[in-house]
């Protein structure tokens, strides 16, 4: 079983995956962050280090989808490979922080990838407004996200929506993270669980 948490940075992806990787006793994947050799590169030169950091998403999100795939386990993971494809690599070149020439190699080696991985069984998506996301950013004080703009983080926004308006390939559970803190509030972190669990039980 493969079930996958989206949203714009920010949003809570990884507490959640943690939170319901305890809960549900799944084994959780983790967004490569730390060990991305471009991501700090490329919030301070975006022009020049976006085609690179994209295919190493790409790359690692690949990877990431076989291991699923093979293991038989049931599995969380933290972003999908379809985020990189629908919000993150148009939206730069659609910015003209990448080429032309690039983002199409890049789209025509996604497509490639995607004949070949299947879609989770349940995608979650952390719907958020901007103001949400840039307190959380600001909490959790990576250093290189200091320089994410607001204008940035509405572009991916409405990216976001566009796609999650579309989106048909499995189970949706959409979940407002403005009005909910899973964190703090056990209450809330319950309601989510339930959701999950109804959705799961139409699963299987």
């Amino acid at each position: 079983m493969h079930i996958a948490v989206a949203g714009n940075i920010g949003a809570g992806k990884t507490t959640l995956t943690r939170l319901l990787a305890k809960h549900f006793k799944w084994e959780p994947h983790f967004e490569d962050v730390v060990d991305n050799p471009y991501l700090d590169d490329f919030y301070h030169q975006m022009e020049r280090w976006s085609f690179n950091l994209q295919i190493y998403f790409l790359n690692s999100r690949f990877r990431q989808v076989l291991q699923i795939r093979q293991s038989g386990k049931k599995i969380i993971q933290d972003r999908t490979i379809y985020e990189d494809a629908h919000i993150f690599a148009p939206n730069l070149h659609a910015m003209g922080l990448m080429t032309n020439r690039d983002f199409q190699n890049y789209s025509s080696l996604f497509e490639l990838m995607e004949s070949l991985v299947a879609p989770p069984d349940m995608l979650i998506y952390l719907r958020s407004s901007i103001p949400n996301l840039v307190s959380q950013i600001h909490k959790r004080g990576r250093d290189y996200e200091n320089s994410i703009s607001i204008d940035y983080l509405s572009r991916l926004n409405e990216r976001y929506e566009a796609w999650i308006h579309t989106y048909d390939k499995g189970k949706l559970l959409i979940i407002d993270v403005d009005n909910i803190d899973f964190v703090n509030n056990p209450e809330d972190l319950g309601t989510i669980l339930n959701r999950i669990d109804a959705e799961l039980n139409g699963l299987f």
